[in-house]
């Protein structure tokens, strides 16, 4: 041995690993690859500088580094990359030297790292270790697991003999000469290195770039922590001093530990010569995540086990953005069940032809896909004699009340009063069905009188073959214009149920429904050969007339009613008994009367017009799908005489009147044959009304463009043409065209 170079301390695999591992800086990182991966001198550091690197190979890329002296050094391409990069950071120049530090300074720097590695990994082993000790590693590199040409490796290494270079090398032992050439006559030797001892030495240096989320631990053959690098403790927040020597299911959630899951992954491990599995792990300060790990025994050349190499990646963030997308899909899935519902519905109301047919269509339509378990609308159509009806899909009829809460028992703000249902039983009406005594319970979130209410919480034995509910049930009031015809309640065990968008979906249904339903009754109506003629009784002093003649003694007689919209009424009534002013008074103070004026007055009467607002008798009728043929109002009475279709429900009729106007009742009804008038009957009619004159008026007026907009001829025009003033024209113009309207508007007969 030369006494100008004493043996260095030598440095395994994983003594190199950790040296790399406890490099702080870049610079320091750098030092280090250079000394122990390209064989550097601490002399010959302090001269190594971009301008130096050649490139001697383009496909691929390889590198020399020429330093002065004709010493060349072979680089490899990872390091050429880095030196450039910590180049480029520092605005180095091709000439700049990349470590301007003097000699001792890099030498002083590697035994810093040296005895920080031996602290953090607990090795006393590693605080020896110098720049010496990183050539000696170079060589035993080269030489033994890559076998490169000694020759090569003296000259790259700047030896200048075989003699300088023997002192970094050991002796080997018996055993080792026997190894040697028992591999090479077996034939296990090859180029890649197998006959060295295991490492995950490569493995570490590909995973530190991703240490904050990955860690490699070795393992010993018993599953005890042999080997913590930084990046195991940045993932599970361990030093190296505390972890080592621990057992593996420290690592584990305790109930994984109970479940002997760490012992049952290392077996899994070797009897399938690797295992990956997924679960949640726990970091120093009890925390958990998720995590991926991959568990690899380690086995030396003659197979016998070493220990584990374990792989652990946090997952947490992705699993976090799975559950993210499967809860978007979830709501997307949700979203697009609710608006097939909304279709499927929507088709349904367009096919159906009754009020019973569209509450069935509506239940069904809605408890068909995913979105709804239970659907169901109570009518009230009571009477002396009858009780509620109610339409159910997805749970018979007799078992709803079971989810309906206890503060639903009485009737929604807008829908009429609600008597008991009959018990089929003799049950008490504030049980549910079939001797239940388990009614419904939740919180109640109640809303406006067109709203939707939900009961959250709800609880419910269906009962033996119907098992049990837990969920959230919504009521929507079903209504048209002033007119609630009933409430659909919808029963699901979604636990996000009924949210903003939904209840304005619901809503929606409630607007759909009601007008359907209204619909339906005033086409059948129409279509209907056979009416029922009905008379009403009105006492109610919500309706301005009934309470305007109680109070002034005075009568109203009902000429024409026009509706204007859903909820405004155009009314023309004969007044008699009062004065215009007084009427005109008490119109002012009522909110439902928006206008009011003075239309003509005779000897001992006047007509009147009023636009009316908001309920009334008449337009709760007629938003029922019932056709008011007449209205007399006087003594605080109304005398409504109306007509609705043979099969509709007049029980649902005059209940519907008595929820707006509780002080009323059905007098009367008949049922009769609706006249039919042809065309030709008609025009013969009014041939008889009108004179001559009135009806040449009105063909030369229709024939000439009189009526066309913009009009093809002028009043004068047509006057010219018949020989007539303009004055006459418009006089026989005006007549003919009253009694047209009044024919076809008000009285066939032409009877005053």
């Amino acid at each position: 041995m030369s006494l100008e170079e004493p043996e260095p301390a030598a440095v395994s695999r994983e003594q190199y690993e950790s040296l790399l591992d406890a490099a702080e800086t870049y610079r320091e990182a750098l030092i280090v690859r250079c000394c122990g991966e390209v064989g550097l001198r601490p002399a010959e550091l302090t001269r190594v500088t971009i301008g130096a690197i050649d490139q001697v190979r383009t496909d691929p890329p390889r590198y020399l580094l020429r330093l002065p002296e004709s010493r060349v050094a072979y680089l490899p391409t990872g390091i050429e990359r880095e030196l450039r990069r910590y180049a480029r950071s520092n605005g180095l120049s091709s000439d700049d030297p990349v470590f301007s530090v003097s000699t001792r300074r890099l030498q002083m720097l590697v035994t810093e790292i040296a005895a920080r590695a031996s602290e953090r990994f607990d090795e006393p082993a590693l605080e020896d270790v110098s720049t010496d000790g990183l050539r000696r590693y170079f060589l035993e590199t080269a030489l033994t697991d890559h076998e490169i040409n000694p020759l090569v490796v003296k000259r790259v290494g700047g030896w200048g003999s075989f003699e300088a270079l023997e002192s970094y090398l050991s002796s080997p032992t018996d055993m080792e000469i026997v190894d040697e050439f028992a591999a090479v006559e077996t034939g296990s030797t090859d180029r890649s290195g197998n006959r060295a001892s295991v490492s995950d030495g490569s493995v570490v240096r590909s995973l530190l770039g991703a240490s904050e989320r990955c860690a490699l631990v070795r393992l010993d053959a018993d599953g005890y922590v042999d080997r913590w690098n930084r990046s195991a403790e940045s993932v599970f927040g361990y030093r190296a001093g505390e972890i080592v020597g621990t057992h593996v299911s420290t690592l584990y959630a305790e109930e994984a530990v109970e479940r002997g899951r760490p012992d049952q992954t290392l077996t899994r491990a070797l009897e399938e010569s690797g295992y990956e599995a997924e679960g949640w792990r726990v970091r120093r300060d009890g925390s958990r995540f998720r995590a991926t790990e991959i568990v690899t025994p380690l086995r030396d050349d003659r197979h016998r086990l070493q220990g584990f190499a374990l792989l652990v990646y946090d997952v947490s963030e992705y699993h976090d953005r799975l559950e993210e997308v499967r809860s978007d899909r979830e709501t997307l899935e949700q979203v697009y069940d609710v608006a097939t519902r909304h279709r499927a519905l929507t088709d349904a109301l367009l096919e159906a032809t009754s009020h019973e047919a569209v509450e069935a269509a509506t239940c069904q339509a809605l408890t068909e896909g995913r979105t709804y378990d239970v659907a169901w609308i109570d009518r009230t159509t009571h009477s002396d004699r009858h009780g509620n009806w109610r339409t159910a899909s997805g749970l018979e009829a007799e078992r709803v009340d079971r989810l309906v809460p206890e503060d639903w028992s009485e009737p929604h703000p807008s829908v009429p009063d609600r008597e008991p249902r009959p018990r089929g039983d003799g049950a008490d009406s504030g049980t549910g069905l079939s001797g239940s005594d388990e009614p419904a319970v939740g919180i109640a979130e109640t809303a406006d009188a067109r709203s939707v209410s939900v009961v959250t919480n709800v609880e419910a034995t269906l009962g033996d073959d119907a098992g049990g509910f837990e969920g959230r049930v919504a009521a929507v009031p079903l209504w048209y214009g002033d007119t609630v015809y009933g409430r659909l309640s919808v029963a699901t065990e979604r636990p996000e149920a009924f949210g903003e968008a939904e209840r304005a979906w619901l809503e929606t249904i409630g607007r759909q429904v009601g007008y359907a339903i209204a619909a339906i009754r005033r086409r059948n109506l129409l279509l209907s050969d056979r009416v029922v003629e009905l008379e009403f009784v009105c006492r109610d002093e919500g309706s301005f007339f009934v309470e305007t003649t109680r109070r002034l003694d005075c009568r109203f007689q009902l000429d024409s009613l026009v509706p204007l919209s859903d909820s405004t009424q155009l009314y023309y009534v004969r007044l008699e008994g009062a004065s215009p002013a007084e009427v005109f008074e008490r119109a002012e103070a009522d909110p439902g009367i928006s206008d009011c004026r003075l239309i003509e007055t005779y000897e001992d009467a006047c007509r009147l017009e009023f636009v009316v607002e908001g309920s009334s008798p008449t337009l709760t009728l007629t938003e029922y799908g019932v056709t008011v043929c007449e209205a007399r109002f006087e003594g605080g009475t109304a005398t409504i005489t109306a007509e609705c279709a043979a099969d509709a429900d007049i029980r649902t009729i005059v209940a519907g009147l008595r929820s707006a106007f509780p002080d009323s009742e059905l007098a009367g009804k008949r049922e009769t044959e609706r006249p039919v008038q042809t065309g030709r009957e008609f025009r013969e009619g009014l041939e008889e009304r009108l004179t001559d004159r009135q009806e040449a008026a009105l063909r030369a007026a229709y024939s000439g463009g009189y009526y066309d907009w913009p009009r093809e001829s002028t009043a004068e025009e047509i006057a010219d043409a018949m020989g007539v003033s303009s004055p006459t024209l418009h006089s026989h113009l005006r007549k003919g065209q009253h009694e047209l309207l009044r024919t076809f508007f008000d009285d066939p007969s032409g009877e005053e």
